[in-house]
């Protein structure tokens, strides 16, 4: 692989913001709230006191003011001035403020008993369906990055801060501007976990961090048109067939083939969205020489056969 290949833009090139939802929440000791999950990145930064978040299936995790967290999918989750409280549904706080989770208007709102208060900064930035983003689904569950990573405190608080001003003072054109600075936001919070974190669990930066399998995953979303194989991609990053796949299933959690028709799915889900395309140049583009063939694999990824969701896109 060339020396100067950046893999990171070169795999976040295609993952781009739809739209970003910020808020920010005043919350008074002792609070606890409960999100069934959006779909989207969830950013949080807090001022103030620490608080909890516990995703689902996962235990909570203290979180000092200045700390990062995000919630690549989005999912359903937990947050609290402490553990073990019951928690309050996120949407009926949200309902008894007149807001919604998805509206149109930053969500700002204060909530709790008059205790010592956490400020919390969040932003939701909507890249589509998640389980279709081949980036989203494969990091890990929670990112969790502190105030003295230098990568935080040099780009991503003040971009995070400057994320969610923005969004509140709602100056003409905030709403592009928002979705654009979520994919900024984005490209920094992966370039300092890379950086600095070494996970256990397989998930896609794992195998970012080993230049072999970065190479390999580059070319699979550069070229995902080519008629790539197991052996081929092998011997493109210069280890054997046996090795390569098990070392990618390793890191990344699932074969070199799975992931690559990932990446094929999401490529021809973002050509059905534009609208007024052949089928069968769609299954061109990502390396189906057959039409049928790749409406079977299509289906099986989206739920939903290619014609149908390019219509739903729509």
């Amino acid at each position: 692989m060339e020396e100067d290949v950046d893999v990171l833009s070169e795999v976040l090139s295609g993952c781009r913001a739809d739209s970003a939802t910020t808020g920010r929440f005043i919350l008074h000791a002792p609070w606890s709230l409960e999100s069934t999950g959006l779909q989207g990145a969830m950013f949080r930064i807090a001022q103030g006191a620490p608080y909890w978040i516990q995703p689902e299936g996962m235990p909570p995790v203290r979180v000092p003011a200045g700390d990062l967290v995000v919630l690549p999918r989005g999912g359903r989750h937990t947050i609290s001035s402490e553990p073990g409280l019951a928690p309050v549904p996120f949407a009926d706080v949200l309902a008894a403020h007149g807001m919604r989770e998805r509206g149109e208007k930053p969500l700002v709102f204060t909530h709790g008993e008059g205790g010592t208060p956490t400020e919390l900064f969040t932003t939701i930035v909507d890249y589509g369906p998640v389980g279709q983003n081949t980036v989203l689904r494969f990091l890990p569950g929670l990112i969790h990055l502190r105030e003295d990573d230098v990568n935080l405190a040099s780009c991503l608080a003040p971009t995070m801060r400057l994320f969610i001003e923005e969004s509140l003072n709602r100056q003409p054109g905030w709403k592009l501007s928002a979705a654009r600075m979520g994919d900024l936001l984005m490209v920094h919070v992966l370039r300092a976990y890379l950086l600095r974190h070494r996970d256990t669990e397989p998930n896609w930066l794992r195998g970012l961090a080993d230049p072999k399998i970065a190479q390999a995953i580059m070319l699979m979303h550069r070229w995902p048109e080519k008629p790539w194989t197991l052996p081929w991609l092998a011997d493109e990053v210069c280890m054997s067939r046996s090795r390569f796949s098990a070392r990618f299933r390793e890191l990344v959690g699932v074969s070199p083939i799975s992931y690559l028709t990932a990446r094929r799915m999401e490529r021809a889900a973002e050509r059905l969205r534009l609208g007024s395309v052949r089928l069968a140049d769609v299954a061109e583009l990502v390396g189906y020489g057959s039409e049928k063939i790749f409406a079977r694999a299509f289906r099986r990824w989206a739920g939903v056969p290619p014609g149908e969701y390019g219509r739903r896109a729509g």
